[in-house]
């Protein structure tokens, strides 16, 4: 039953929507653009069914995503299952790119040489990947410093051999809805804590790893950022913080530290959960941390478990710009007229996976499922608006 709480954020469901309303219903095999909005309202996997959107608000997409189910080894008689990946850029969209491109054949290739998923394979696939693209800022400082600049939080769930992964290095989050039987509601359990410095577990975790540098968090605007200039404490990428060879000219004065360091100010090691899939785990929502601005994992679990799966993912977004717009006491409707890069300050890119967790199919490791390689966020035209 909904609550009258509720009400205001599951509405919009029973509501029939005027965008777009036939998505996902004529095979769309890589999305569908509608303005700044980019969305797969439902699609197939080896262990269940999925729904992804993605809204952009930053001049260029920095957000970018990945589904892919099938073979999680480049070995024919490797493990099947389903790799999520949110990818959330920060000083441009290179790193979040080059992630999106890199990461899931680094993870491929471990599993391969492991003979099986680990939490160690993850760990090395993440690292691999943190290596070609440090090695390609090198390459390109000469003509290109800002990328010295450029990093990406990295959000990655998998599901294989009837356990979950979940990998992260960043703000991005991903929250379980689970049927709790006892009270027959679902209930939300975040699976991912943000490595973001505005948690006094961060700042402490930061201050034993760089016991001699008293900087190394500072309170600045009331908001804690690590040396002053980063709020994530991972990352891909940072290169500037992570090599002292890049915390100088030509890279701007804004990213260089006025003293030198001798060991990676951040880490690019991702934190890693592997726990089994039980019957009653019904869903995760996969989300850069553009929607959890706006929304709880309560009510992000909420709004999955009480819609139609069809769009659902699509259904968190707007639920979340409509909550942006209520911020700032306007009407959703006139903040889908603003254009992208000014529309960055009313709302952050977001990208959303909700990906189903059929039992059944979890339990069949040999089955071989559909084979899907989808990437999220194409280009919105030039002068669209969602």
């Amino acid at each position: 039953m909904v609550t009258g709480s509720l009400m205001r954020i599951v509405s919009p469901c029973w509501k029939p929507s005027v965008e777009g309303d036939d998505s996902g219903k004529s095979g769309d095999v890589s999305g569908r653009v509608d303005g700044l909005l980019w969305y797969k309202d439902s699609g197939h996997l080896v262990n269940g069914e999925f729904s992804m959107a993605v809204i952009q608000a930053n001049t260029l997409l920095e957000d970018q995503s990945q589904v892919e189910s099938g073979p999680m080894s480049s070995l024919e008689s490797g493990p099947q299952g389903t790799f999520v990946g949110v990818y959330d850029g920060h000083g441009g969209p290179e790193a979040s790119r080059f992630v999106n491109d890199r990461l899931f054949d680094h993870v491929k290739k471990y599993t391969s040489e492991n003979q099986g998923m680990s939490a160690d394979v993850i760990k090395k696939a993440f690292l691999a990947t943190e290596e070609e693209f440090l090695s390609m800022v090198k390459k390109q400082w000469p003509i290109k410093p800002q990328i010295a600049s450029v990093g990406s939080c990295c959000l990655v769930g998998i599901v294989c051999g009837g356990q979950l992964y979940i990998a992260n290095a960043g703000d991005s989050r991903v929250v379980l809805g689970r049927m709790e039987k006892t009270v027959k509601e679902v209930k939300a359990i975040q699976l991912s804590y943000e490595h973001n410095a505005s948690f006094e577990s961060v700042r402490e975790e930061l201050r034993l790893l760089h016991p001699d540098d008293p900087q190394i968090v500072v309170l600045k605007h009331n908001v804690w950022r690590v040396k002053g200039v980063i709020q994530v404490s991972r990352s891909i990428g940072d290169a500037y913080l992570k090599k002292a060879e890049f915390n100088k000219e030509p890279l701007l004065a804004k990213f260089r530290l006025p003293e030198p360091f001798h060991r990676p100010i951040l880490k690019a090691e991702p934190s890693v959960l592997v726990q089994q899939i039980y019957p009653e785990d019904q869903f995760l929502i996969f989300a850069s941390d553009g929607l959890w601005e706006h929304l709880s994992n309560q009510e992000a679990v909420d709004i999955v478990q009480n819609c139609p799966r069809n769009g659902v993912a699509r259904k968190l977004v707007k639920t979340a710009l409509r909550e942006a717009a209520k911020k700032r006491e306007m009407r959703y409707s006139d903040l889908k007229k603003i254009d992208r890069g000014v529309r960055r300050h009313f709302h952050d890119d977001i990208t959303v996976v909700v990906l189903f967790l059929d039992s059944q199919l979890i339990r069949r490791s040999s089955w071989r499922g559909p084979l899907l390689s989808l990437r999220g966020g194409s280009s919105p035209s030039a002068n669209g608006k969602t």
